[in-house]
């Protein structure tokens, strides 16, 4: 707790131990009603003088119809009318509801902290004859080097000069997975080095470092509020008033009219403006979206706002860019057919050192298939455009490209087939066979879509990659609907037509690496980056960035909203109909102060307790 709280908490038992001697003095010693008065005045005084002294200062200011303003009217006309002992309990009470609702949001505060711990405290920046400096992050420049030792956080993106390390990068994907890294690797500011020593050479500056644009994200995700959190702003805004409206008229026209009464109405009034308090709204519903904001980062997912969360809740179809996304982007040999009386492993080496001289991702990942071979075996190596290559490989002419160099070399091949890119083998005018090479399919990719669809979102992939690649990967993962072959403006026309397709109220969400579709992500309702670690474009363009490259963040984005939004909705219901039955008892005579700490104290406490089920993380994950 923190020592406002301990504050306060002293004072509602101070406050408490004082009722329990009021109510023993009294009952031994029958004394006057201004003795009576006097003697509740002391713990009223002790609990309800903060609430007085801000509800003075709000008439001073022109705000004057808040909770406090309520409070005082309330508890004051009660202890006016006699009714000392329910006037201090409706104060007490009101402060065990502040006290509990300062825990619910400092502990939702603590759980946006936990992510704040990224942030980096210093940065050992080495100088030119090698000896260390610490200095702040903000003073490092670009290029220079900093020295990161085991059990620090890095302090800025760069690239590893010397050393190898495993990161922990838990604190922005989510996951515990350590991720290796060696000389040559690009690492990013947040991340924490689990062992050897990294020498790093920076290559941005703190304030466009990864780390501190998430900062930036998440810190101002509360000022972009969702509809219903704007709607009761402006609900609480105007309903005051009309109560306080209300309750005056209660006080003064039923004795004018029914004659006489003047204290019953009076209570009754009061009663009234006790139990239309909105703090249980103006409370819980921003709470609820900052723990759904709070807990999604937890999980690796940052939403821009309470808005964005909002819009997931509502999600109809989800539009899927292929490389990067729902593929891994890295080309992988997936099948070899090799000729009669060829071996697959002499297939794939002649096919390697062919394109050991390559730089195309092809050739590396037909190396990647065969690694240690001897590259001075290949010799002359020859790129034909559109073709492929013709190399000297232990002085015998390799031929490896596509069906139109062997047609070219009039060579007789079997022509290969599946979702990828083939690559046709031939050594001496003999062919040895085919090659398959696929862009790898995540492993998570096909329970993300079904995860989705038993959601019930439907599903559709936009690709520029070949047509028969994109409908195999589509079929294979079960998405519902495939247009490929697109460019970069042929995307935006596809997102537009499907924006026009949607049915009321239901939101497009377009998913993409965060690279090369910042157009898309912009235009679509929800822009949702994958893997986008360290991508300054994903965390620009995109409402709801993903940190780690995982399909099946998807999904979970979208239970965390549609939570979000149940508590939001049981809130407001709950709320509602509780203070407006009591109303009601209270107009007719039916409900008493009792009743009013209820309907006040009561549902806030229940609301705020309903709202910080968001925190739980695990109960929105499968």
């Amino acid at each position: 707790m923190t020592k406002k709280q301990k504050k306060t908490l002293r004072r509602i038992l101070l406050a408490a131990a004082l009722v329990l001697c009021a109510v023993l003095a009294l009952q031994l010693l029958p004394l006057p009603w201004y003795g009576q008065l006097a003697v509740w005045l002391v713990p009223y005084l002790v609990i309800g003088y903060d609430v007085l002294y801000k509800a003075v200062l709000g008439i001073k200011s022109g705000e004057v119809f808040d909770e406090n303003f309520l409070m005082a009217v309330a508890t004051v006309g009660a202890m006016g009318c006699g009714e000392y002992a329910e006037g201090v309990a409706v104060m007490l009470f009101y402060q065990v509801g502040e006290l509990f609702q300062s825990y619910a949001v400092g502990k939702s505060r603590r759980s946006i902290s936990a992510l704040m711990d990224i942030r980096p405290d210093s940065a050992n920046l080495e100088g030119p004859d090698g000896t260390l400096t610490v200095t702040d992050p903000d003073a490092v420049p670009v290029g220079a080097v900093i020295a990161v030792r085991p059990g620090e956080k890095i302090p800025l993106d760069g690239v590893v000069e010397s050393g190898e390390s495993t990161l922990d990068t838990a604190a922005l994907t989510g996951e515990s997975r350590p991720r290796t890294v060696r000389p040559g690797d690009e690492v990013i500011s947040g991340c924490v080095n689990q062992q050897g020593l990294l020498r790093i050479r920076t290559t941005k500056v703190y304030g466009e470092s990864t780390v501190a644009k998430i900062l930036d994200l998440v810190e101002n995700s509360s000022l972009k509020k969702a509809k219903v959190e704007n709607f009761i702003t402006k609900f609480a805004h105007w309903y005051t008033p009309a109560v306080c409206a209300a309750a005056l008229a209660l006080a003064v026209l039923p004795p004018l009219v029914l004659g006489g009464g003047w204290v019953t109405w009076l209570l009754r009034a009061l009663t009234f403006l006790v139990i239309s308090c909105p703090c249980a709204l103006v409370i819980s519903i921003p709470l609820t979206f900052f723990g759904g904001i709070g807990g999604a980062s937890r999980c690796g997912i940052l939403v821009k706002g309470g808005n964005y969360l909002e819009a997931l809740a509502h999600t109809g179809t989800a539009a899927f860019d292929k490389t990067g996304t729902l593929t891994k982007g890295v080309f992988k040999v997936t099948q070899t057919a090799p000729a009669p009386g060829v071996a697959a492993d002499e297939l794939l080496e002649q096919a390697a050192l062919a394109e050991s001289y390559s730089s195309h991702p092809i050739s590396k990942s037909l190396r990647e298939a065969c690694p240690g071979l001897d590259a001075r075996r290949a010799a002359d190596a020859q790129e034909i455009a559109g073709q492929g290559v013709r190399t000297l490989v232990d002085g015998r002419t390799v031929l490896a490209g596509n069906a139109r160099l062997m047609e070219a070399n009039g060579i007789a091949y079997t022509a290969g087939s599946g979702a990828g890119t083939v690559v046709y083998v031939a050594r001496d005018g003999q062919f040895l066979g085919s090659i398959l090479i696929s862009d790898e399919e995540k492993p998570t990719a096909r329970p993300a879509v079904q995860d989705l669809r038993a959601q019930g979102v439907r599903t559709v992939m936009l690709t520029g990659d070949d047509p028969a690649v994109a409908r195999q990967v589509a079929q294979d993962l079960g998405i519902d609907e495939v247009h490929a072959g697109l460019l970069p403006a042929d995307k935006v026309q596809q997102v537009e037509a499907l924006l026009a397709q949607k049915e009321n109220g239901k939101m497009l969400a377009f998913v993409g690496d965060g690279i090369n579709d910042a157009p898309v992500l912009m235009r679509a309702d929800i822009g949702i980056a994958m893997g986008a670690l360290g991508s300054d474009a994903a965390i620009e363009a995109a409402d709801v960035v993903l940190m780690d490259d995982d399909p099946a963040k998807i999904g979970l984005a979208m239970r965390i909203a549609r939570k979000c939004m149940a508590i939001v909705y049981q809130n407001i219901v709950f709320a509602l109909g509780v203070k407006a039955l009591c109303l009601l008892l209270s107009a007719v005579g039916v409900a008493n102060m009792w009743w009013a700490v209820f309907a006040d104290v009561g549902v806030m406490v229940l609301a705020v307790l309903n709202a910080t089920r968001m925190l739980n993380v695990r109960s929105y994950q499968k």
